[in-house]
């Protein structure tokens, strides 16, 4: 071929092939480098650069050290703050170095030492003169300079509850002082004149009282609650009874903090930076403080009263408690709470050197039988209610049709049932002759409860009677919970389901008519006594009005809550409620108003020494007026002998102070000095 050159095309290919080598080796040379910078990187950063990165990271944090969150009040329906928290200054100092005993930490403590000095100086000169001296050794202590209580970054509390001239000398002079703050802090502390104290509650350590299922909860959101102004801490005060519990996370507010830059020696390292707590909320109870002044001290006026005068013949040394709620019947608030004997409430914050006293009596026994007292003869404070029974007796009675309300019954005095011919006979043994729906309940005869509902309504279901007749307990607020939201609220003891006790189904039932088979807690009757008025309208007992913030706005209001509505014929309710209409009330003798009524007398027995000893309790639940009523109340006093001698008195004069408040008539009637004081001791 023309022009074709063989060794030219072999020179050519040469040539690429060496270009395609030394391109490879270059990318290879390359990726050498690129490693060899890579390792030597990297060794740099862990063994040169390594120390001094991790201090700037752990430099770069900062701790939170929380500050107590301001506890809102408790304020009663008149205005006055029953439980609140007082403000006092404190005077907390951050460590900005190392002033321990180590090398380093000896250089720093002349600089700390004389901080001190200039302290104790400042606190005596401007201090409250009255107040303990703090010296320098004192001082220098609660700085805690060894870490043997607190990290080092953590605040030291120096001075508690600084006086004005203190606070304003080292807020004006806080840039001389770095790492020293003035921090607001509270006391709570509870109204002198113990208002509901048992009612209200009190405050415990976070730490101490995990074991309540409310707490366990929170403790658990603690580990993983981001937000510290939310985190509780061991030492906080909360809420474990009451009011105080029931309304913890409204009142607690939120926690404040001082944010503490710190470095790898766990010391602050730069100026803490504080946000101050948040004030909880405000909770208006129902509770009227002259209403339930006048509850308590009726209760303990009725109570020295029946050590001295015969009840039932004798006097009664061994009652030695006594309950009383007054429920508004229309709204369901609850205006006295009584619990006596009660106790200073501020022994919680001050402590006390007769905590025995305090124990017996820290409990509330309007809801609960559990270190609220007890009778001479250790009688509980839920009891058998009686004959407070028999209207809801008569009328559960006329629904199922047992009787009429123009059917009469003989009444001998006494009532037979079972195989054994158990005998139940009225009080005193009277007979009453023949009696109708209404009288029955205004004699309180046992037997025709026994003869006419018990045995009746035994007869009509035989067996299943016993959960017929428990149906209608609760439906009027015996047996179950009030939903009233106080903690620890007890649901009364049911007797009438045990048929091994009672002997029988019949033996149950003839029992449980004439009020022998339940023991219930004042607050229940109150609801109960309430329902009647209401015409089986079971509604909510509110403490609480409403919820304010710190700037009076309301956040939130409790209105009237119905739980259940029972239906009956109004005929039915008309015999019922004019049956509640007991006789011979000494007490209420001059009362202005038509109200509606039952005494109770429960009967137990005890044993003591070997003997069996039967005990009497005085029981009463009325409303008032009977028409419109405006207020149901409810006394218990336990070994007092019959409640229209025992428990009435002090009814009445719950009835005068609420109507001299508020007026049972929906027009308030303040005394005058014309007014006769009702006195129980007139009984």
């Amino acid at each position: 071929m023309k022009g074709f050159r063989p060794d030219k095309r072999k020179q050519e290919e040469g040539d690429a092939g060496s270009q395609f080598n030394l391109r490879v080796n270059l990318f290879f040379f390359s990726t050498f480098i690129i490693f060899c910078v890579i390792i030597i990187r990297l060794a740099i950063l862990q063994f040169v650069e390594g120390p001094e990165l991790k201090e700037l990271e752990t430099g770069g944090q900062v701790k939170n050290f929380p500050l107590q969150p301001i506890r809102g009040s408790i304020i009663d329906a008149s205005g006055t703050p029953l439980a609140y928290s007082t403000p006092s200054q404190a005077l907390y100092l951050t460590l900005l170095k190392d002033y321990s005993s180590s090398e380093r930490g000896k250089k720093n403590r002349p600089e700390i030492e004389k901080l001190a000095e200039e302290m104790v100086k400042i606190f005596d000169q401007h201090g409250d003169p009255k107040a303990e001296k703090l010296t320098v050794d004192d001082v220098i202590k609660a700085m805690d300079l060894e870490f043997n209580k607190q990290p080092g970054y953590e605040p030291r509390r120096i001075k508690s509850e600084l006086s004005t001239k203190e606070v304003a000398y080292f807020m004006e002079h806080k840039n001389e002082y770095p790492g020293l703050e003035v921090v607001e802090e509270s006391q709570r502390q509870y109204n002198q004149d113990r208002i509901a104290v048992q009612t209200i509650g009190y405050l415990k350590e976070f730490r101490g009282i995990k074991t309540l299922e409310k707490y366990k909860e929170i403790d658990e959101q603690n580990k993983k609650q981001k937000d510290p102004g939310l985190i509780y801490t061991e030492q906080e005060k909360v809420g474990v009874d009451g009011l105080e519990m029931m309304f913890q996370d409204e009142l607690r507010g939120k926690n404040g903090y001082i944010g503490i830059p710190i470095n790898p020696q766990n010391m602050a390292d730069g100026v803490p930076t504080m946000i101050a707590p948040e004030k909880g909320y405000n909770i208006h109870t129902t509770i009227h403080k002259d209403i339930q002044k006048v509850t308590q001290q009726a209760i303990m006026d009725q109570l020295k009263w029946l050590h001295a005068n015969p009840v039932s013949g004798k006097t009664h040394p061994n009652a030695q408690t006594g309950y009383a709620v007054a429920m508004e019947v229309d709204t369901g608030n609850i205006v006295a709470m009584a619990s006596m004997p009660d106790y200073d409430p501020n022994v919680w914050e001050f402590g006390t050197e007769d905590w025995e006293t305090v124990m017996k009596y820290y409990g509330n026994g309007t809801i609960s039988p559990y270190s609220s007292g007890r009778s001479g003869n250790n009688l509980e404070s839920t009891v058998l209610l009686g004959s407070t029974i028999k209207p809801l007796s008569v009328l559960i009675g006329l629904n199922e049709k047992l009787f009429g309300p123009n059917d009469y019954y003989y009444d001998s005095g006494a009532a037979f049932f079972g195989k054994d011919n158990s005998r139940v006979q009225n009080s005193g043994g009277k007979s009453y002759g023949s009696l109708n729906a209404r009288k029955a309940i205004e004699h309180s005869s046992n037997a025709f409860m026994v003869d006419w509902i018990g045995e009746k309504l035994y007869n009509k279901y035989g067996s299943e009677s016993v959960g017929i007749w428990d149906k209608y307990m609760k439906k009027f607020g015996l047996g179950v919970s009030t939903e009233s939201g106080l903690p620890k609220e007890h649901k009364g003891i049911i007797e009438y389901t045990n048929i091994e006790q009672a002997g029988s189904y019949l033996a149950a039932m003839a029992y449980a008519s004439f009020g022998q088979s339940g023991k219930y807690t004042t607050l229940q009757l109150a609801q109960y006594a309430s329902t009647l008025a209401n015409q089986g309208e079971r509604i909510r007992p509110q403490l609480a009005s409403k919820i304010e913030d710190q700037d009076g706005n309301v956040v939130k209001e409790f209105k009237r809550e119905v739980l259940n509505k029972e239906e009956f014929p109004q005929q039915y309710w008309n015999e019922v409620i004019a049956g509640m209409n007991t006789q011979g009330l000494r007490a209420f003798e001059d009362f202005k108003y038509d109200f509606a009524r039952k005494t109770g007398t429960s009967e137990q027995d005890i044993y003591k020494n070997g003997s069996r000893i039967r005990v009497e309790n005085g029981v009463f639940i009325a409303f008032a007026p009977r028409q419109n009523p405006k207020l149901a109340v409810a006394v218990v006093i336990p070994e007092a002998g019959f409640g229209s001698q025992s428990a009435a008195p002090v009814a009445r004069k719950i009835f005068d102070a609420y109507d001299e408040i508020y007026g049972l008539d929906g027009t308030p009637h303040p005394k005058t000095n014309n007014d006769e004081n009702q006195d129980g001791e007139t009984e």
